[in-house]
């Protein structure tokens, strides 16, 4: 691959105005900041502002370039190219901003590319959903590479294929081009990212035993290293009720650490039972979710409501199980069935639902058909993640205390299968651990609920 020769623009203008980089970055990251090793990998709990940092780094580094009157480019990654616009994309616009320069560039979103106007210098951005498809993209003049999200990557393989992809398009101008990996580190041990930090370690550490200098830079950071008082107070409030609530989840997003997957997935006493709706606190919107079976397995719908202060009840349960029954219930007979379910439940809670949540499994369909063919409404189907993320976002609703069910008879049930709900004990040193694919049947409408709804239940961030 030919890579694109160097561009000079002798006309920029830098900006008069300083700014003290040390107002925006907090101390911790100053060792970070100046290290001159070719990889950085910063990995820690949320709210550290690692990634904030990466990004203003990452902005600094081109302003350099473009005040020379070079073209410099950077290559921020994401797993998925779906996720970039909300992520990578907007951190840089948010570090631009940070350092007065949004302004001298465009922002584009179909190829998405942030373009400094006078040098061409642009922020290129690739979802590496198939390393492969990269080869064929030529940027040139590349100073840095991120990979935002690291842990969300499908292996490894995806840095190693990538990598050589963007660096044999390295700027003439600098000596490397550098490469960033930021994420929260996964519960689990065996999780690629974890056994590729402990490869990395052991190369720093041989590197130095032959008293060469590693060429990885590794930080771990957490929100306890937030010395400008970036976190709002309402920020450390929420982390401290999650402590509370959860001291071992808490441990786990906040401080980086890796606690562990352990067999049972949930801890049940953070399921608070009503023995009625709270009479300080009314529903806003009601949800259901639908998991449909075949023949030999169970279908179950949940109602879940939303009150105004921003918690979740389950308010009501069917579930029906084929097994040991002679005569199975059709989908007709379902469709029936969960369409009475809902009916009840609007004129019990006096709304209609919001959404309605299903798996996008063949089974589903059909009797998603059967639903709209016999009452003309359709159910939104679930894009679903792996299971190890759809069980975090409900853990992370359930460490902020913010789960409840009426304890009637028909949630019992609910309640029963989330006790019963454990990891697969020979998928668990594993990098994709498993769980029992038995009794999961409300606890997969549960975590299509939440996944469907995560910007409702404010979750999406």
């Amino acid at each position: 691959m030919t890579t694109k020769a160097k561009t000079k623009v002798t006309t920029i203008k830098p900006n008069s105005k300083q700014i003290r980089i040390s107002s925006l970055i907090n101390p911790h990251f100053k060792k970070m900041w100046l290290t001159d090793r070719p990889y950085i990998i910063a990995r820690g709990g949320r709210g550290s502002f690692k990634s904030s940092t990466i990004s203003l780094k990452l902005v600094t580094m081109m302003k350099k370039y473009i005040q020379q009157g070079y073209e410099a480019n950077v290559v921020c990654l994401r797993d998925n190219q779906k996720y970039l616009r909300d992520s990578v994309f907007s951190q840089i616009g948010w570090a631009l901003s940070k350092l007065e320069m949004y302004n001298d560039f465009d922002f584009r979103t179909s190829p998405l590319r942030i373009i400094h106007r006078r040098t061409h210098s642009t922020f290129y951005f690739y979802g590496v959903d198939d390393p492969m498809k990269l080869k064929s993209n030529i940027v040139g003049n590349v100073i840095a590479i991120w990979y935002e999200e690291a842990a969300s990557f499908k292996s490894a393989e995806d840095f190693d294929q990538t990598n050589p992809t963007f660096i044999r398009q390295k700027a003439p101008f600098v000596d490397m081009v550098r490469v960033f990996w930021s994420y929260n580190p996964p519960k689990n041990p065996y999780d690629f990212i974890n056994e590729w930090l402990d490869g990395i370690n052991i190369e720093n550490e041989r590197r130095i035993a032959k008293g060469l200098k590693p060429r990885y830079f590794i930080d771990t950071s957490t929100y306890l290293d937030d010395k400008l008082g970036i976190n709002s107070q309402e920020t450390l409030d929420e982390i401290e009720r999650i402590k509370y609530n959860d001291p071992d989840y808490h441990d786990w997003l906040y401080l980086g650490k890796v606690i562990g997957l352990g067999t049972n997935v949930y801890n049940m006493s953070l399921f608070h039972p009503l023995k009625e709706l709270p009479g300080d606190d009314y529903l806003i919107n009601i949800y259901f979710s639908v998991d449909s079976g075949h023949e030999t397995s169970a279908t179950a719908c949940c109602c879940f409501g939303i009150t105004e202060k921003g918690n979740c009840i389950l308010l009501d349960t069917y579930y029906y199980s084929p097994a040991k029954k002679a005569n199975k219930k059709a989908p007709s007979d379902l469709a029936k069935d969960l369409h009475t379910f809902e009916q009840d439940n609007i004129k019990a809670w006096d709304m209609d639902p919001y959404k309605r949540s299903a798996d996008s499994a063949t089974a589903d369909y059909a009797l998603d058909n059967e639903y709209y063919k016999m009452y003309g409404e359709k159910w939104h189907h679930v894009a679903k993640t792996r299971k190890v993320a759809m069980i975090d976002h409900v853990q992370n609703l359930l460490a902020q205390g913010r789960f409840y069910y009426l304890d009637t008879e028909k949630n019992k049930i609910f309640i029963k299968e989330h006790q019963q709900y454990q990891w697969d004990e020979d998928t668990m040193e594993s990098d994709d651990p498993k769980v029992i694919k038995e009794r999961d049947h409300t606890a997969d409408v549960f975590q299509y609920f939440v996944l469907d709804n995560r910007r409702d239940l404010d979750l999406k961030w």
